[in-house]
């Protein structure tokens, strides 16, 4: 569980008890009270089995893989993968790669819907960049209609491990990874993906580009 999830919870029994004492009515009294256990229940963060061995990159967040695109940069071809999460979602994020975190930038902006294109460059966000040795990889956390709030608790310098906790966005959001060309997908656009466990993609021979309809693989 994040404890903002308790705060809210605990500010919500709080209310309770008030219009419990005003009203002494159990009606004003279940708004409140289911309030809470709806944030106690999304901000769950349940343990997950991280997938072991090397080249492995799994997905930084649950949710639907809605996009899968090569793009251009200025390192070169990389592949994109969007991830939608709804309200419904497990909303901690997670390090696709064990590494050395490069890059932390923050950026405000707007409050698209997170399934409009252009909200990856317009929407509030935080870019991640992990070195993880031969290869780099790098992904935002992007704010969507009804997320106000990114929290990141990684710094350029740290260490992290694959599947490690880096922070959560709050209620629906997006959250798009930067993958090297040198992968072989193994999700494709409609795959469902849990942060840590699933692996959203595998580091091929060098100067092999793969397609993107390759099988999927997730974490029940």
């Amino acid at each position: 569980m994040v404890r903002d999830g308790y705060f809210y919870a605990l500010g919500l029994g709080a209310v309770a008890a008030m219009v419990w004492l005003l009203t002494h009515s159990y009606i004003f009294l279940a708004l409140p009270l289911l309030l809470a256990a709806f944030f106690l229940w999304f901000f769950r963060d349940p343990n997950r089995t991280i997938p072991t061995g090397p080249g492995l990159i799994v997905s930084p967040a649950d949710g639907l893989v809605t996009d899968t695109e090569w793009i251009e940069t200025t390192e070169g071809s990389r592949l994109r993968l969007s991830i939608f999460l709804n309200v419904f979602n497990v909303h901690v994020n997670r390090s696709p790669v064990a590494g050395s975190v490069k890059l932390v930038e923050y950026r405000k902006g707007e409050f698209l819907n997170a399934m409009k294109a252009e909200s990856v460059l317009n929407n509030e966000q935080t870019l991640i960049v992990v070195d993880a040795g031969d290869y780099e990889v790098s992904f935002k956390q992007i704010a969507g209609l009804l997320a106000r709030r990114i929290v990141c608790n990684l710094k350029a310098g740290d260490r992290v491990e694959r599947g490690q906790r880096i922070g959560l966005i709050k209620f629906g959001s997006r959250v798009d990874v930067l993958l090297p060309a040198e992968v072989t997908l193994k999700v494709k656009t409609g795959s469902r993906v849990q942060g840590g466990s699933t692996v959203l993609a595998e580091i091929v021979q060098q100067g092999t580009r793969p397609t993107t309809t390759s099988t999927t693989v997730t974490v029940a």
